[in-house]
Formats: structure tokens, C-alpha cells, sequence
């Protein structure tokens, strides 16, 4: 099949199905991305969005994708009203600086041990990282993969061998469990309270002695409150419960949050497997299905380092 003629359909607009189409297509192939569910719907769009290689493996290379993804964002937050990407200082709990050193290797400027006032953890860092708007920035991807030349259809796709394509590439996340029978994925439930934000600066990521993950990340206009973490949970709908837990765990760290006004609760599931599945598979017709999926709750943060690889593969089978 020629790749001119019938192009590359990649499968789900997630940060990762949309920033592998726009590497594609700015690298002058013709890509058509099929999705079920707008941008605006997919897990993507309710993720914290910070920059930080989170729950995903392989560990080594999600931290060369999670690199090469922060120079990207970098460049991305010279514009930030238009790409949705800032850079925020914060503090993060749970982490030594010297670890981070370890593998960051002098890629974030700044970086130091976290003062007692700015984080309660003994081990915490304070950095300056790509804080991204989901809101904004997953229609900026699409505006961009379309002034490239490619093209968004609202489409269902239950079989892989019936894209009309040469190559497809497989971004669907944790759908990709029931589309092609990988029962490695599961659900890692993560749930946000979005508040008025009554003057949060920073963000800040902690944990309770449970394990319970906490953390406060300002976007325009509003705070993001979390979090959970419930492993092989697939509830969409809102647990109250869970959300006046949120609110408390958060008011401990920053007692401004305390009684600021809610205006939104929201849901979304990780897709966790073993390790990231990024390779290629021949279809019966010989025809190749480049799988990206699995990318945990880093997502956000590894996409372009990962778009950048899954494109390559994409191109080669060409």
C-alpha cells in the first residue's frame, strides 16, 4: 500500500496520539487521526499536567522522552497563552536532590533541596517546571497537526487490520485493552477537585504516611486539587468522599484552600502497564501497526520524546 496515497491513521487524540501526528505530518506525510472522543474528552484532558516522569516504565528511557519532552515544553512556554505551557516553580516531596541530579543531569537549572517552609518532607525538591493547560493546549495541538496538513475524524475503531492506511499507529490508551487484547493494561483512577485558586502560586506535590498523593497545581483562573491513585479502579463518576478528602489533604499543606469555592470535579483513568508498549507489529496483509500506549500517568510528560520515537518507527515501515 502506498504511503502517499493512503497515509498514516493514527488511532486516539490524547497528548500522545496528537503529538505523534504532528511530528508525522510536519515531516510531510500525510496523517489522519481517528478518534472516538474529541480531545477535549480523553484522559489527557483531565491530567495535572506538571512535567515529571510519573508512574511509568521502562524508567530509563521514559526519562530520555520525559528530556527531550522538557525542551520541547520549553520552547513552548515562550508562548504561553497560546500553547497552555508555563513554567512554575514548586516543591516536590519524596525526592532527593542528588537523585533527581542523577538523571537529570544538570537539565534543570535551579534545582535545590526544598526549604522546611516550602515543603514539609524531609527529602523534597524545589524546581521550576512545564506546568501545562489542558484546556488550551490539547486544541493548540490539533490546530497545529491541521496547519500541517493532517486531519481529526470523530471515528470508532474496533479492528486495527480495517484502517484504510499503511501504516497505523496505535495511541488509544487504556483502550488499547479491549482493541487488541492487552489485558497487561489497567486503570490507575486519578481524581481532581478543581477550586477558585485564593492565591497559589507554586505548585506542590506531596504524599500522606498512607501513600495517599496530594498536590496543588495553579492554571489560569483556577487551582487543581488531587489527587487518588486507586489501582484497577474504573469508576468515571466522582466519589464525594474522596473529593472532601482531596480538599482536607490539601488545606493541610496550604490552609488558603480551606473553603475556597469548587467549580468542577474531575475523573480520569491512567493507563498503567508493566512498561510502556512502543514497537511494531506486522498485520496479516502485511501492513504495520506502530503500538504507543501504556504511558501511565506521565503521559503529558514523556509525549514528544515519545511522539518523536513512534514516528521514526512509523516512517521506516514506509
Amino acid at each position: 500500500m502506498d504511503i502517499q496515497e493512503n497515509g498514516i491513521v493514527v488511532v486516539g487524540s490524547g497528548v500522545v496520539g496528537l503529538a505523534t501526528a504532528v511530528v508525522l505530518a510536519e515531516r510531510g506525510l500525510r496523517v489522519r487521526v481517528w478518534t472516538r472522543d474529541p480531545a477535549e474528552r480523553t484522559t489527557s484532558a483531565v491530567a495535572g499536567a506538571l512535567w515529571w516522569p510519573y508512574h511509568i516504565e521502562p524508567k530509563t528511557a521514559a526519562r530520555a522522552w520525559a528530556l527531550r519532552s522538557l525542551e520541547v515544553y520549553r520552547e513552548l512556554a515562550e508562548r504561553p497563552g497560546e500553547t497552555g505551557v508555563r513554567l512554575v516553580e514548586g516543591a516536590m516531596g519524596g525526592t532527593d536532590p542528588a537523585a533527581v541530579e542523577g538523571w537529570a543531569a544538570g537539565r534543570l537549572p535551579g534545582l535545590r533541596r526544598a526549604t522546611a517552609l516550602e515543603h514539609p518532607a524531609r527529602d523534597a525538591v524545589w524546581a521550576r517546571l512545564p506546568l501545562i493547560d489542558m484546556a488550551v493546549h490539547l486544541p493548540w495541538l490539533r490546530a497545529r497537526l491541521l496547519r500541517a496538513g493532517g486531519t481529526v475524524e470523530e471515528r470508532t475503531v474496533r479492528d486495527l487490520a480495517a484502517v484504510d492506511a499503511a501504516v497505523v499507529v496505535n495511541c488509544t490508551g487504556l483502550g488499547a485493552r479491549e482493541l487488541v487484547g492487552d489485558t497487561s493494561l489497567r486503570p490507575v483512577r486519578g481524581q481532581l477537585v478543581v477550586v477558585e485558586n485564593p492565591g497559589v502560586d507554586t505548585w506542590l506535590v506531596s504524599a500522606t504516611a498512607a501513600g495517599e498523593p496530594t498536590y496543588l497545581f495553579p492554571q489560569p483562573g483556577r487551582l487543581l486539587l488531587g489527587g487518588t491513585s486507586e489501582d484497577g479502579v474504573g469508576s468515571l463518576e466522582p466519589d464525594p468522599a474522596r473529593a472532601e478528602a482531596i480538599v482536607r489533604r490539601c488545606a493541610e499543606l496550604r490552609p488558603e484552600v480551606a473553603g475556597a469555592r469548587i467549580l468542577e470535579h474531575r475523573v480520569g483513568l491512567r493507563p498503567v502497564r508493566p512498561a510502556v508498549r512502543l514497537e511494531r507489529e506486522a498485520l496479516a496483509d502485511g501492513r504495520t501497526v506502530v503500538h504507543h500506549y501504556g504511558h501511565g500517568g506521565a503521559g503529558v510528560t514523556v509525549a514528544w520524546g515519545c511522539a518523536e520515537e513512534a514516528a521514526a518507527l512509523a516512517a521506516a515501515s514506509c
